[in-house]
C-alpha cells in the first residue's frame, strides 16, 4: 500500500510533514518527484545526468522557496524494492532536501505519482503544476499525464528531469543513451499539452502573472 503525508512517512519521523495543509488555496504546485539520493548518485547507481541535473533541481526548489508567493511544495518520493537503491530506509532512499513543515511528503509506489496516494487531494484540478525530477520515462512521463488528464496546466522544465539509458531489448540489445530519451519524452508530453520551459525562464515561472 502507498503511503503518504496523510501517514507518518516510513522511517522519516524526523522530517514528518503537516497534514493539515489546504489543498484547495494553492494555484501553483512545484512537483519534486524521487529527488532522492540513489538517483542523483555518483554514476552508475545515479542518473548519466545527475552532476546537472541535481543543482538545477537545488536552484528550483530554492527559487519557489524564496518566492513573495511560494508555491505548495511537494516532494514524491518513490519506494523501491528490496535490494533496490531507493529501498525504504536505505541511504539512497532518502530525500536530497530535507522537506520544510508545511511541504508534504507523499510516498508512492507506482510511476503514476496520483495512484495510491493523497497527492490528488492536495492538488486542485485548476493548479498550475511545475514538475522535476526523476525518471522522464517513466515517474515523470506517468505524473505529468495523469495531471493533464485531470485538468491541470503542466509545466516541465528541461534540464531539471533525467533518467537512465534505456537497453533496447528488440533492437538487439543497442543501448539509447539517456540524453536521448529525455528528449523523446519531451516531446511527447509537449505534444499531449505540457509546457516546456529552460532553467532561463527560472526567474519568471514562480511570479504572479
Amino acid at each position: 500500500m502507498a503511503h503518504s503525508s496523510l501517514d507518518p512517512p516510513l522511517d522519516d519521523a524526523e522530517h514528518r510533514p503537516r497534514t493539515d495543509i489546504p489543498p484547495y488555496e494553492h494555484e501553483r504546485v512545484l512537483l519534486l518527484i524521487a529527488v532522492q539520493h540513489a538517483m542523483l548518485a555518483d554514476r552508475p547507481v545515479g542518473v548519466p545526468a545527475a552532476t546537472t541535473v541535481g543543482p538545477h533541481i537545488a536552484q528550483i526548489l530554492e527559487t519557489a522557496r524564496s518566492t513573495a508567493n511560494p508555491p505548495l511544495i511537494i516532494h514524491v518520493r518513490n519506494i523501491g524494492d528490496v535490494g533496490d537503491a531507493d529501498e525504504p530506509g536505505t541511504p539512497g532512499w532518502q530525500l536530497v532536501h530535507d522537506p520544510l513543515p508545511n511541504e508534504p511528503v507523499i510516498d508512492k509506489m507506482k510511476n503514476n505519482s496520483f495512484a495510491g496516494t493523497a497527492l490528488g487531494d492536495l492538488i486542485c484540478e485548476e493548479a498550475e503544476v511545475v514538475v522535476a525530477g526523476m525518471q522522464s520515462d517513466f515517474c515523470v512521463r506517468a505524473t505529468c499525464s495523469a495531471a493533464l488528464a485531470r485538468g491541470n496546466e503542466v509545466l516541465l522544465i528541461r534540464g531539471a528531469h533525467a533518467t537512465y539509458d534505456r537497453l533496447e531489448v528488440w533492437g538487439n540489445g543497442t543501448i539509447t543513451p539517456a540524453a536521448t530519451v529525455e528528449k523523446e519524452i519531451e516531446l511527447e508530453l509537449e505534444e499531449a499539452g505540457v509546457v516546456l520551459l529552460e532553467m532561463r525562464d527560472l526567474p519568471g515561472i514562480f511570479a504572479d502573472r
